[in-house]
């Protein structure tokens, strides 16, 4: 079997480094190349992963590859995937897909057009305890859906990631896809109304973007026999010193029962003198790894990406009207035209 050949375009999202890692360990994949507008950045990373580093985006495009990764700033996603649509044939996309509306549906029609897969990066589908979750609604274990309760955590990232005109918004942007994602997964019903209260600097006085966020919105359709309210919690209030990034959790109360779900809690957390903070020891499944592989399986098989551009455009859909709720002090409807 030909290794698939594969390229990252940009690593200034962290992501970047654990999906080089996981081409490195998966079998039959090669860093064929690593593109970066940022050349320190580029050739430290290919450095270290021992690749070449293209220094301008058609010469990395030229490579033959089976497969591009983006993991650029937020807002260059559309034109980075415009750029790479009809020269590869399959693109995984870091999440959001992108900043609005009308940059995500633009990306969309491009990967239509020059018959390019298009797939979003939200790994925590592929996170056991969220697998195991999905089984037992789809089996009906829960009964009826009546509610759900969900947390997406994370420390404050700073960078980029601050400038709205890079990310299009601090942590409501960062962390809602993440669970709506799952969420449409799990129930495959749609978010048909969203209520927002979103603050700035509420954790982070010197960081001028919104840091916290409380999301209230319905679900209705697919597998639910009634309408499903939601709350989530998205925001950066995890201190510097706590032991790990953040975390998503989901609670979904039916009428047979509740069942909550950790999705990282797979780890020791060790405490020990010779440390200034406690430190958690990750043992469980590498949900980045599996996202990769779960890619290069699309590619070998030439299937449709188990998760499409559409995912992408549907839960980039409800971050932004979040934040229109926000700002208008009303429930926002969905779709929006």
């Amino acid at each position: 079997m030909s290794n698939l050949r594969l390229g990252i375009l940009s690593f200034a999202h962290m992501h970047a480094y654990s999906y080089a890692a996981s081409i490195l360990a998966l079998p039959n994949c090669e860093l064929v190349a690593i593109y970066d507008d940022d050349e320190a950045r580029g050739q430290a990373s290919a450095e270290q992963y021992q690749t070449t580093y293209a220094d301008d985006l058609e010469s990395f495009l030229a490579n033959n590859l089976d497969g591009v990764i983006i993991c650029s700033e937020n807002a260059y996603h559309r034109k980075h995937v415009e750029a790479a649509a009809g020269k590869v044939n399959y693109i995984l996309c870091e999440k959001p897909l992108a900043t609005t509306l009308e940059d995500g549906r633009a990306m969309l029609e491009q990967c239509r057009t020059t018959n390019t897969h298009l797939q979003l990066a939200f790994p925590v589908r592929f996170a056991p305890p969220v697998e195991r979750l999905r089984s037992a609604v789809q089996a009906g274990n829960l009964g009826t859906l009546y509610c759900a309760t969900c947390t997406n955590h994370g420390k404050m990232p700073g960078g980029w990631f601050c400038d709205t005109s890079l990310a299009g918004g601090g942590a409501v942007m960062d962390h809602t896809v993440h669970v709506v994602d799952a969420l449409r997964w799990i129930t495959e019903a749609e978010v048909t109304e969203v209520y927002a209260d979103i603050r700035s600097s509420l954790m982070h006085p010197k960081v001028n973007i919104d840091d916290a966020g409380l999301l209230s919105f319905t679900m209705t359709g697919g597998l639910l026999t009634r309408p499903l309210m939601v709350s989530l919690d998205a925001s950066w209030s995890r201190p510097e010193a706590y032991p790990t990034w953040g975390n998503v959790t989901l609670e979904l109360v039916g009428s047979n029962g509740t069942l909550w779900v950790d999705a990282f809690k797979q780890y020791a957390t060790v405490h020990s003198n010779t440390l200034s903070t406690p430190e958690q020891h990750y043992w469980g499944s590498n949900i980045d790894r599996r996202l990769i592989a779960d890619f290069c399986e699309a590619i070998r098989t030439q299937r449709t990406p188990s998760i499409t551009g559409e995912d992408g455009l549907k839960a980039l859909e409800v971050a932004l009207a979040a934040y229109e709720s926000a700002q208008l002090g009303r429930p926002q409807h969905l779709p929006k035209q």
